[in-house]
């Protein structure tokens, strides 16, 4: 899912994502923490050289002798007395170093010193080095300026009271109601129904696609409702006058207008790590008379906490299921037993192709949704497999599905349970899906209202069924903290007492400084500090970076870094971003996809004319031609549909004749395989081992996965898997990128010693080396 961006409204100060244990050390106990030294950047220190004025401490005494004071000036370093002195002073052993080389250096090389120091200098030659410590802290001070002013620093990033951040909020005495119940409870529909029936409100979800539900539910009921997203605010009244009620993405909602009533779904991503801050920001700062809070149970516990410590009372509703929801004792185990309303949910791009191209290979037709399609794209192929006199029956999906979309599903059948995950700590992972997600994602079957009375949910494979079984049946695990950031005046306050250090050096020192209790966690940082790097080189003022920087943009994709680091080098040289500048960029207009590699360039497309808008809401004389491409992002849009509707023909083409595209593609996901029952978190820093490469080539051709090489070759339907160096199965996956000539030949030698000792496993020997060869290649 795509990342959400900060809105340029004010936002909640926000503890670094990092464990509930080690966030609630950081401020629960009130004091403030040793700063992490290793973010204090040195500002560099030119020495003095000829061209400078009169050595009036020469004339005073006489000149330095320079390897004389080499030797006193070591003694200094090395006296227990100074180096206590130091660290008195804020200087620990790192920045001690630090500051002495610098020190050192800029007396060694400049020609001439202050008066004052120059005669210390002389006079430590008898003995007296101690007194050459004031000169050193000076020195120090003016290298690392945050040495003077840490008490600001830790006031500024002190985030243990969020509450305190919104004085209108406090101001009222706010009604909180918690709607409790799972998926397709009707939870939502009942907040929905007091929004639509008060005099003003606010709608505020995690997608673009739910805050457009509600928008057009609320002005189909005659109840007029603004639509205000990242990029753009849709008026209900022709003459652009506000109307009372919104609907918008959560980031955007203003904490400043009063409304009678609040909605905030899918509360539970108040832990998100990326986005959790939004949610803490809407939960405590909305004035709202009444807040109409929606999600899982889970939540219950913390949001009561939480409103605790603004004095307000929480009264929970709990909601159960209105359809009946049953885990079937069987897998699905072949494409070939699929039936109308089945939804097939992998969790990669390449799966979601190789799934589709099966199903349609036996006269089936599907619709197909996925993460980075365009929203009008999914409701679209929603709509497409919704209606009963399509002859689309079949949904190839990736857990997209789990919010924003109202879909007639019967069944859920996972192709997977294992899915790519980012951590609290910004590391990617390979992990079994969490019960929550789990629930999320099943609890589409069966939707109320639907043609169907009740849902269905199962595996593909049959050894996956049992743990699926076990991860619905556990508890989700209770909400423990919601999420915090910088905001842009926190921000601002720091860059003032440090004005030469780099927008991400600032973030990482407001986080290192950070004072949070158990209920907080700083969200991650990683994507805001990518940008901040990226654009570092471009002369622009804190603001307008900062903006640049909270850009809703996915780091993995070229062309839009690319874009973004255009468009704040032309903003920095005042230049208006013009519609035939980003059409010359974007090669508009653009044809319809060939292959799989076009369609992704047509996504990305579709991403650079979302951030051009996202920008332009915010700079709009500098970005100025919103309407046009706004036009020319539907046509984007419908072209895509397009793609999207032929998928397996790309897919065919990009096998045959554009292996490269399918190469890229590819790339971008996590090499998936099957673990075991005890499945580990696997970061994306370690290699897999040689059986999951094994893995990965079977995925990529959407076969069964099994777990030896036994189930591999009756899926592949090869008598003999030594065959494999030669026949046409090893040249498909070469074509598709999915193996290199060197895995093939690592295969071949590790099945001809599975075949010697009469077993499927492999050695430790073999596993090391596949590891270590898998290292060296990433």
């Amino acid at each position: 899912m795509r990342r959400c961006a900060w809105p340029l409204l004010r936002l909640p100060a926000l503890r670094p994502a990092a464990s509930a244990a080690a966030s609630s050390a950081a401020g629960g106990d009130g004091g403030s923490r040793a700063p992490d030294t290793s973010l204090f950047v040195p500002v560099p220190l030119k020495p003095v050289g000829d061209a400078a004025e009169e050595d009036v401490g020469a004339e005073l005494t006489r000149p330095l002798d320079k390897g004389e004071f080499l030797k006193n000036l070591n003694k200094f370093y090395k006296r227990k007395e100074i180096q206590r002195l130091g660290a008195e002073n804020g200087l620990d052993a790192r920045l001690f170093h630090q500051a002495f080389i610098s020190f050192r250096k800029y007396i060694m090389e400049s020609s001439s010193v202050s008066a004052d120091l120059h005669i210390i200098l002389n006079d430590i030659c008898c003995g007296h080095v101690d007194d050459l410590f004031p000169f050193f802290l000076r020195h120090a001070k003016q290298i690392f300026p945050m040495l003077d002013c840490m008490d600001d620093l830790r006031k500024i990033s002190d985030l243990r009271l969020p509450p305190n951040w919104y004085p209108d909020a406090r101001a009222i005495q706010r009604k909180i109601i918690f709607h409790a119940g799972p998926t397709n409870s009707g939870k939502t529909h009942h907040a929905i129904q007091r929004f639509l029936s008060a005099k003003s409100g606010i709608y505020c979800g995690p997608l673009k696609l739910l805050a457009h539900e509600i928008f057009q539910k609320s002005n189909d009921a005659n109840v007029p409702c603004d639509l205000v997203t990242g990029e753009e605010r849709v008026y209900a009244n022709e003459d652009a006058r506000p109307a009372p009620h919104i609907a918008c993405t959560i980031e955007m909602c203003s904490t400043n207008t009063p409304y009678e009533v609040a909605v905030i779904d899918e509360i539970q991503m108040i832990r998100d790590p990326a986005r959790g801050w939004a949610w803490t920001r809407a939960l405590l700062g909305l004035c709202a008379e009444e807040i109409h809070i929606c999600g899982e149970p889970a939540a219950i516990d913390l949001v009561t906490e939480l409103m605790y410590t603004t004095g307000e009372e929480v009264e929970v509703r709990n909601y159960k299921r209105l359809t009946p929801l049953t885990v079937l004792d069987y897998a699905l185990e072949s494409l070939d037993n699929l039936r109308p309303g089945d939804c097939v949910v992998c969790f990669s791009k390449n799966d979601i192709y190789s799934v589709s191209r099966q199903i349609e290979a036996r006269g089936l037709e599907c619709a197909v949704i996925y993460g980075s399609l365009p929203p009008g794209t999914k409701l679209e192929q929603a709509k497409k497999f919704n209606d009963p006199n399509d002859p689309c029956k079949i949904l190839v999906a990736t857990d997209a599905i789990g919010m924003g979309l109202n879909l007639c599903i019967k069944r859920i059948i996972f192709n997977s349970i294992v899915k790519p995950t980012v951590n609290e700590k910004g590391e990617k992972e390979i992990d079994s899906i969490t019960t929550s997600q789990a629930l999320q994602i099943a609890g589409r079957a069966g939707r109320y209202g639907s043609s169907f009375k009740q849902g269905e949910v199962t595996t593909m494979h049959r050894d996956d069924l049992a743990q699926l079984k076990e991860i619905l049946s556990e508890t989700v695990p209770p909400v423990k903290a919601a999420g915090l950031h910088p905001t842009p005046e926190q921000i601002e306050m720091f860059a003032y007492h440090l004005p030469d250090a780099t927008l991400s050096n600032l973030i990482d020192i407001f986080v290192s400084l950070s004072q949070v209790d158990g209920l907080y966690f700083v969200c991650n940082i990683d994507d805001f500090k990518f940008l901040a790097d990226m654009i570092q080189h471009i002369p622009l003022n804190l603001r307008s970076r900062y903006v640049f920087c909270t850009a809703p943009l996915n780091r993995k994709e070229p062309f839009v870094c690319t874009t973004l680091l255009k468009f704040a080098r032309q903003f920095s040289r005042n230049e208006p971003l013009t519609f035939d500048w980003l059409c010359r960029h974007t090669r508009w207009p653009l044809a319809a996809p060939k292959n799989i590699k076009e369609l992704v360039h047509l996504e990305a497309v579709h991403d650079v004319f979302d951030l051009y808008l996202w920008l332009s809401y915010r700079f709009m004389d500098m970005f100025p031609d919103a309407t046009l491409v706004r036009d020319i992002q539907k046509k984007l849009d419908d072209i895509i549909q397009v793609g999207v509707s032929n998928i397996t023909k790309l897919i065919r083409a990009s096998q045959t004749g554009a292996a490269p595209g399918t190469a890229e593609v590819m790339s971008e996901d996590f090499p998936l395989s099957r673990p075991g029952r005890d499945t580990r978190a696997v970061s994306d820093r370690h290699a897999a081992k040689s059986t999951e490469a094994l893995s990965v080539a079977v995925e990529g051709l959407g076969e069964r996965r099994g777990r030896n090489l036994k189930a591999y070759r009756s899926a592949t339907k090869h008598d003999d898997l030594k065959s494999h160096g030669r026949g046409s199965l090893a040249n498909r996956l070469l074509r598709e990128g999915l193996l290199t000539q060197e895995m093939l030949r690592q295969l071949e030698s590790e099945w001809q010693d599975q075949h010697r000792n009469g077993r499927y496993g492999l050695s430790s020997k073999r596993d090391d080396s596949s590891k270590e060869t898998r290292k060296k290649k990433k």
